[in-house]
């Protein structure tokens, strides 16, 4: 299989078969196996009716269901996980992202990139609620990552499925995959796409996943900055509750000049030991990491003498 092009769906029951029709358009001209893989997320409207009906007469569609609605990342991370392609294409659908731009995708991917983003340069949305937050949220992001994308949270994109499929992905974490794989050392482009305007339904979005986004930034920064450090992070927190616990010994030792503070006494010892747990965690985790590592050189080592030998 070549390409799979995955599409997450929730409540877009109008879209659903002119986007397939789109999507089928686009690709079926460039001479290669491909599949579509449209993912019900838990839509309450005829979503997953419209797909099925389509699926009956394409033996290329396949679709996924699910009971109720988890989110935009976790339907494409149960695509992914489902797809047979060498590359994978993940797009949004209402029908704002243009299939007519996966050809050039995939021509892009073709000149030795591993992940190619599209970038919505004339996006068609509101300015307030979509475009200046979306503005701030893209800057941020390239800040705190030194991934400069100009568009992350565009869901059109191609990648190598086995760059894609090592990607843990949960919560919003599908606009932060070009800085996950940037641990990898993956060649990244961005392309400009096109953009309309929603035809059918109302957007999902707003401006209440920017909490979630800020979260999930949070966590990539420190993947990002501890991710062959264990120890140091650990070690960091252990330095803070190990000075906590010491003033607070001190303190409770010079509180009264009779008897020692209880309370004190009890603070301080409590975050010694938290300090002390912490950097046993991190001590654990470095060697967790590092013993990974190691198996993982000598499985490369292996591999390369049985190539050689052949």
């Amino acid at each position: 299989m070549d390409l799979s092009v995955i599409v997450p769906l929730f409540n877009e029951e109008d879209s659903v078969v002119p986007l397939f029709n789109r999507i089928v358009e686009s690709i079926q001209d460039l001479d290669i196996d491909y599949e579509i893989i449209l993912v019900d997320d838990g839509s309450q409207d005829n979503t997953f009716q419209e797909a099925l009906k389509l699926a009956k007469k394409n033996k290329r569609l396949r679709i996924i269901e699910f009971r109720r609605n988890y989110g935009q990342t976790p339907a494409m991370a149960a695509g992914i996980d489902h797809a047979r392609g060498s590359v994978l294409v993940t797009m949004d659908g209402d029908l704002q992202n243009d299939p007519g731009d996966i050809p050039r995708l995939l021509q892009k991917l073709d000149e030795g990139y591993d992940i190619v983003v599209g970038w919505r340069h004339k996006r068609q949305d509101k300015l307030i609620t979509r475009k200046i937050p979306s503005r701030i949220a893209n800057w941020l992001i390239g800040k705190v990552t030194g991934v400069p994308i100009k568009d992350n949270g565009c869901s059109l994109k191609a990648y190598k499925a086995d760059v894609i499929k090592n990607i843990p992905l949960y919560s919003e974490m599908h606009r932060f995959i070009p800085a996950m794989t940037s641990l990898a050392g993956t060649r990244i482009a961005e392309i400009r796409v096109k953009h309309h305007a929603r035809m059918f339904g109302e957007s999902k979005y707003g401006l209440s996943r920017i909490y979630k986004v800020l979260i999930d930034l949070l966590t990539i920064k420190t993947i990002l900055s501890f991710f062959s450090r264990p120890l140091l992070i650990f070690a960091i927190g252990a330095g803070i509750f190990t000075f906590i616990g010491f003033c607070s010994l001190i303190a409770g030792i010079f509180q009264y000049s009779d008897s020692p503070s209880m309370v004190f006494f009890s603070v301080g010892l409590l975050y010694t030991a938290l300090g002390a747990i912490l950097l046993l965690w991190g001590m654990l985790g470095e060697l967790i990491y590092r013993t990974g590592d190691l198996k993982l050189q000598h499985f490369s080592q292996i591999k390369s003498s049985v190539q050689n030998r052949t």
